[in-house]
């Protein structure tokens, strides 16, 4: 059966690769590229600006002296040329909320100098409420929105993640049961077990259709002979 490359979901609509895409973030072959590559921050909403703000003194001495400058011009966000709203960067790469885990920071079981979010380490520590923006959290998941309130996800392929695509075919780890947490977070517990249904039933289909085709080989390789 011929896989239909988008599902609705409760409502969203989905990219058949988050189902089908072997996805496991590895730190040690990307140290983070994903919080410091690109021209631009991440995806907010004003709700989430306001927690980063509330976060921000909790969040400070781990920033660099030029992103706090950035901080203090500008704030924790601004508006994009596109019009949207994002985190605030340094130098036109690298997220505000931008740390490295050089000693004495190291942090066990990561590499050293790889590239963390000051805002899910006081999270993590417990000295904020807020982890960080749910962009960054579905990320390389990105979210689309169009008229009418219809929200789209798309699998955002990106070279600095093919390593992550290797582990998750070690792990045998599908993107979405990577990302189970802020999908969860995002859309809800229900959607998310309706998300697996689905998930279930497409692999279904898609063994349904590997063993037809072997039999059709079969049958072909029977009349040859």
């Amino acid at each position: 059966m011929k896989q239909i490359p988008i599902l609705d979901v409760g409502g969203v609509l989905i990219s058949t690769s988050i189902l089908t895409e072997y996805f496991c973030c590895d730190l040690d072959a990307c140290g983070g590229a994903c919080c410091i590559e690109g021209d631009a921050g991440a995806p907010v909403t004003v709700d989430e600006i306001g927690e980063m703000e509330h976060s921000l003194d909790a969040a400070w001495p781990l920033m660099s002296a030029q992103a706090q400058a950035v901080v203090d011009r500008q704030g924790v966000a601004y508006t994009d040329p596109e019009g949207e709203l994002v985190t605030s960067i340094v130098g036109g790469k690298d997220c505000v909320f931008t740390y490295y885990n050089y000693p004495p920071t190291m942090i066990e079981g990561l590499p050293r100098g790889c590239c963390l979010c000051a805002l899910e380490k006081v999270f993590r520590d417990g000295r904020s409420r807020f982890a960080k923006p749910i962009s960054c959290a579905l990320y390389p998941i990105r979210e689309k929105h169009f008229s009418g309130g219809l929200i789209g996800l798309n699998y955002h392929r990106w070279a600095i993640c093919d390593a992550a695509i290797r582990k998750g075919r070690e792990e045998n780890l599908r993107l979405y049961q990577f990302l189970r947490e802020p999908l969860i977070r995002r859309f809800g517990q229900a959607w998310y077990d309706e998300l697996c249904e689905v998930a279930h039933e497409l692999e279904l289909q898609s063994l349904q259709s590997s063993e037809d085709e072997s039999s059709d080989n079969e049958i072909d390789e029977a009349r040859s002979m």
